[in-house]
């Protein structure tokens, strides 16, 4: 069973996209235009766990969660592509290290997207075919959003 929402916007009935984009400005991300602010939130079943996924596409840069059975925030990982080699650069900014699940899948990200990540992941380390469903459900989204390389782009990229 799969259940997608996908919306432009997501706030409770008392926020507004000028809060949302006001609580990013005070983490020191910049929004010139509430627009440019996109928030998909979708949930997936594999193997009867439920694995729930949020991507937050901002101007120069994607933000996503990924829940494994329920709404804890879980690790958080950063992740940009660098130069001069093309190479890309993660790291563990809340909880875990780099050999966790959450890093992999944050490196995987940027390479196909090309855009820095910051992905916040608890998925159980011991669960590599969990982690490989979640990956492969969150490129899905991020191909259908728009938000990924095409095939011409990182081959010369």
């Amino acid at each position: 069973m799969n259940s997608d929402r996908a919306m432009s916007t997501v706030s409770p009935a008392s926020t507004t996209n000028d809060d949302i984009a006001n609580g990013f400005q005070n983490l020191g991300i910049s929004i010139s235009n509430v627009n440019d602010l996109q928030i998909t939130c979708f949930s997936d079943v594999f193997n009867d766990t439920t694995l729930h996924f949020q991507i937050i596409r901002l101007p120069k840069q994607i933000y996503a969660w990924i829940g494994c059975d329920s709404a804890k925030f879980g690790h958080l990982y950063a992740a940009a592509p660098t130069r001069p080699n093309n190479t890309v650069s993660v790291s563990s900014l809340l909880g875990g290290n780099s050999d966790n699940t959450g890093s992999g899948i944050a490196r995987r990200i940027v390479i196909k997207t090309g855009v820095p990540l910051t992905l916040a992941c608890n998925i159980p380390k011991d669960s590599p075919m969990l982690e490989a469903a979640a990956e492969k459900k969150l490129v899905q989204k991020l191909n259908a959003l728009g938000y990924t390389k095409s095939k011409h782009q990182e081959l010369y990229s």
